[in-house]
């Protein structure tokens, strides 16, 4: 059964029983086979069909999540020493790790495991954090999110980044609240984790603003500040340019953004484990986040 297993985790992670056959050096046939077998045995449907695809059902989702613990154990049992060689690891990451902490991490990760292929998935901290529920990717580095991760869950947390006003250069030497009141607001997306964060300090600090835009992409937001089409609340972090703003401190907000590692509950698997440790080095390496560009009148 074992066999069917990692058919049935690679047609899950291919999308389609032609692609997962490429990808084992099968043909489309065979993978059928092994795929009918398995649902034969377990007595459940696994994937919706289409012409063109197979998308993995609610059975499907949950046996995905067992079936890649069992190919683990497997795994480890015929590598006591904890170092597989060859394989696939599939990760979640925001776009805001990925040009900084995760090449850091991946260069390491190569070091130690130059034959495992690295499939990073792309997404919001929502989509990803979805993803490692249901077993589809074994980690993921997003926002905390603002509520209570489910109990199967782990958080490893890796930086937090300050709450910070930026605007435009140019912008009138006026107290950050002011200048809140003044300008108009580019708001950070309310649909995301981070974006919650600066709706709560919006919330808690009773400010009104003046909404002009809203979207996800904090490099975008800040672009549209230093275009002079208003203010707004971001995390600020060590990679971002200050080029063209005033970036104010707001210490007494006491507000982050705080960004980390998730996996299911009873450890990842040796390469997974590894690559988290990886994250964790090229975080602790990364310089603090320390905005001085401009200063708040009082």
């Amino acid at each position: 059964m074992l066999r069917e297993f990692k058919t049935f985790i690679a047609v899950a992670r291919q999308g389609s029983f032609t692609a997962a056959g490429r990808a084992l050096g099968l043909t489309q046939s065979a993978v059928s086979a092994q795929i009918q077998r398995l649902e034969d045995a377990l007595g459940v449907r696994l994937f919706d069909r289409t012409a063109r695809a197979a998308v993995l059902n609610g059975a499907g989702r949950e046996v995905l999540a067992q079936a890649e613990q069992v190919v683990a154990m497997v795994e480890r049992m015929a590598d006591p020493a904890g170092k597989a060689t060859a394989g696939t690891l599939r990760m979640g990451a925001i776009a805001s790790v990925q040009q900084g902490v995760l090449v850091r991490a991946l260069a390491a990760f190569r070091d130690e495991y130059p034959d495992v292929r690295v499939r990073v998935v792309p997404g919001v901290s929502l989509n990803l954090l979805g993803l490692v529920d249901s077993g589809e990717v074994e980690l993921a580095v997003l926002i905390r999110p603002p509520y209570a991760l489910p109990a199967d869950l782990v958080w490893h947390e890796l930086a937090r980044e300050p709450i910070v006003l930026v605007a435009p250069a140019g912008a009138p030497r006026l107290s950050w609240r002011e200048l809140l009141a003044a300008l108009p607001f580019i708001r950070y997306d309310r649909a995301s984790f981070g974006g919650r964060v600066v709706d709560g300090l919006l919330r808690r600090l009773r400010i009104t603003v003046k909404e002009s835009v809203e979207l996800d992409e904090i490099d975008a937001i800040a672009s549209l500040v230093r275009q002079g089409l208003g203010v707004a609340l971001l995390p600020w972090s060590a990679r971002m340019s200050a080029r063209g703003l005033r970036v104010i401190p707001l210490p007494e907000a006491g507000a982050f953004r705080e960004i980390g590692i998730v996996h299911r509950q009873g450890g990842p698997t040796p390469a997974a484990a590894h690559m988290a440790r990886c994250l964790q080095k090229a975080a602790q390496a990364e310089p603090a986040p320390e905005p001085k560009a401009g200063r708040s009148a009082r």
